[in-house]
C-alpha cells in the first residue's frame, strides 16, 4: 500500500447543554457579548461519568461500526488529549479495553487544539512504513474539568466531546502530506498548569498569531497536497473561535468550501474539535464522499499542523 485514508467518523457528545443565559449567571457576561466575541450560542458539559476515555470510546465505536470493521482489524489506537487525568494506564489503553480490542499499540498525543491533526499524520506515517494497517484516531477532551468558572475571558469558550476516525491502508493515498510546526517562545500563550490544572490564555495574542500567520501555513497545505484552495469541498479548522475561522478561511481563498463553524453549538472543544465537526458534516451529508476537506488545528504550544484529505 502507497498510503492511507479516512474510512469512517463517529462522534459522541454529552447532553448537557450549556446557554449563554446560563453562564450570565455565574460571570459578568451575557449571549449578546459571547456571541459577539467568540460566537458562541452554547456548548456541552460532561458529567461525572463521562470520563476522557468513556467519551472517546462512545465516538470510536460509532467510526469503527461506520467502517463495517472488526475490533481485531484496528491494530493502533492513538488517542489526543489534554485533559486526561491519569497518566496510567494511558487513554489509548484504556479505549481499547472499553472496545476489548485484541493487541493493538495505545498511545496518547497531547499537542492540546492541533492534537488530532498531528495524531492523524502519525497513523498516516505508521500505515505507510509498515507498521500498522488499521488505526483508531481519536480526539477528545473534557476541557470543562480543567476551567476556571470565574474568568468570564476563558469560562464562556469551553465545551466537551470527542471524535473519531478510522485510518486504513490505501493503494490511492486519501490522506495528503502533513505540515507542521510551533512556535515554542509563545507557547505561555495557551496554559494548562498547576495542581489543580487550570486554562488559562492570552486571548488577543493567539488571535494575532492565528488570523495573521497560519493562513500562508494553510496555503502551504494545500499546496503539498497538489490543490488549489478554491477547488477546497470544505474547510475544518480547529473550533476555537468563529472570529479567528472567518478571516483564516476568508484569507485561505476556499471560495468554494464548506466552512464548519460547530463551535456555534458545541464551544472549543480543543482536540476534539476538528474530528467532531468532520463527523458532523458526514453525518448531514454537507460534503461528498471523495471530496477534498482541508484539516488545520492550532492553538496550544503555539503548534499547528494540517493536511488535506479525502472525505469518507
Amino acid at each position: 500500500m502507497s498510503g492511507s485514508r479516512l474510512m469512517a467518523l463517529g462522534h459522541y457528545q454529552p447532553a448537557r447543554v450549556l446557554t449563554n443565559d446560563e453562564l450570565a449567571g455565574l460571570v459578568d457576561t451575557s449571549d449578546e457579548w459571547i456571541r459577539s466575541r467568540v460566537g458562541i450560542r452554547t456548548r456541552r458539559v460532561a458529567g461525572e461519568a463521562e470520563t476522557v476515555d468513556f467519551m472517546a470510546a462512545e465516538a470510536a465505536a460509532k467510526a469503527l461500526a461506520n467502517a463495517g470493521l472488526a475490533r481485531a482489524d484496528i491494530d493502533l489506537v492513538l488517542v489526543a488529549t489534554c485533559t486526561a487525568v491519569d497518566r496510567s494506564p494511558n487513554t489509548a489503553a484504556r479505549v481499547a479495553a472499553r472496545l476489548e480490542l485484541p493487541s493493538p499499540a495505545v498511545m496518547d498525543i497531547n499537542v492540546v487544539c492541533s492534537g488530532f491533526t498531528h495524531a492523524l499524520a502519525s497513523a498516516d506515517h505508521a500505515i505507510r512504513a509498515g507498521a500498522a494497517r488499521n488505526a483508531l484516531v481519536i480526539g477528545v477532551e473534557k476541557f470543562t474539568s480543567v476551567t476556571d468558572w470565574t474568568d468570564r475571558t476563558t469560562c464562556v469558550l469551553v465545551g466537551d466531546g470527542a471524535g473519531a476516525a478510522v485510518v486504513t491502508a490505501a493503494e490511492e493515498p486519501g490522506i495528503g502530506p502533513v505540515v507542521w510546526g510551533s512556535v515554542p517562545e509563545m507557547g505561555h500563550a495557551v496554559r494548562i498548569e498547576g495542581s489543580p490544572s487550570v486554562f488559562a490564555q492570552e486571548g488577543q495574542s493567539v488571535y494575532r498569531w492565528a488570523t495573521t500567520q497560519l493562513p500562508p501555513i494553510a496555503r502551504q497545505v494545500c499546496l503539498r497536497a497538489g490543490i488549489e484552495p478554491a477547488d477546497l469541498a470544505a474547510v475544518v479548522l480547529h473550533q476555537a473561535n468563529l472570529r479567528i475561522i472567518e478571516p483564516v478561511a476568508r484569507k485561505l481563498g476556499a471560495v468554494n468550501a464548506v466552512i464548519a463553524t460547530d463551535v456555534t453549538e458545541s464551544g472549543n472543544t480543543s482536540a476534539a474539535s476538528i474530528p467532531l465537526a468532520l463527523s458532523k458534516l458526514v453525518e448531514r451529508g454537507e460534503v461528498a464522499s471523495g471530496a477534498p476537506v482541508l484539516l488545520f488545528g492550532f492553538g496550544g504550544n503555539l503548534s499547528y499542523a494540517g493536511q488535506v484529505i479525502r472525505c469518507p
